[in-house]
């Protein structure tokens, strides 16, 4: 897609200006789909068809997006307490029922410890070769079920979202979110 000089994209195919012409028009299909390039392009994609890719990186990115996942399903400027998001999305998918109870511990040990110090700790583990997501008996995850589950998740937000009504608190939340992610293409004064 070519922009104007100047111009923010927030996904390969959509502007700000876009975007804004989207909401204007209450276009609910052409912004949930516009949420799933933006989220696959940037969480997603980049695995697919990558020999080069490891657990390690599928779980960094992991862990991004379910920030940001969560953050648009709360409608948060920016996440008031990461861990906090952590558990309200394991509660919230029943694609990650098995980390049910260990919400914080992935959190300290996962996300923290890749974010913070480049490795995961407490023991915890990441492999791609397990035969489950997660084995809570030798703490280890695995990457490449995760991230297809977190494809599944982002596909299951973007059909609540055609399915909810405009007004719904849902909608509400991603154009609070919106509103900030298009701020923060601006410089500050």
């Amino acid at each position: 897609m070519s922009t104007k000089k100047g111009e923010s994209l927030l996904s390969s195919s959509t502007s700000v200006e876009k975007y804004l012409e989207m909401e204007k028009a209450k276009n609910v299909s052409g912004i949930a789909v516009f949420i799933r390039e933006r989220f696959a392009e940037r969480y997603i994609k980049p695995f697919d068809k990558n020999h080069n890719k490891n657990g390690f990186i599928m779980m960094t990115s992991s862990c991004l997006m379910i920030e940001a996942l969560e953050s648009f399903w709360q409608g948060w400027r920016k996440s008031p307490n990461s861990a906090l998001a952590f558990c309200q999305f394991f509660d919230r998918s029943g694609r990650f029922a098995s980390l049910r109870g260990f919400s914080q511990e992935f959190y300290t040990h996962i996300r923290c410890g890749i974010m913070h110090q480049g490795e995961t700790t407490g023991g915890w583990h990441i492999r791609r070769d397990l035969k489950m997501i997660f084995d809570s008996t030798t703490k280890t995850v695995d990457a490449t079920r995760f991230l297809k589950e977190m494809a599944g998740s982002l596909s299951n937000y973007c059909t609540s979202l055609e399915e909810a009504e405009w007004d719904s608190e849902q909608w509400k939340n991603l154009r609070k979110k919106m509103k900030d992610v298009c701020a923060n293409t601006k410089p500050k004064a």
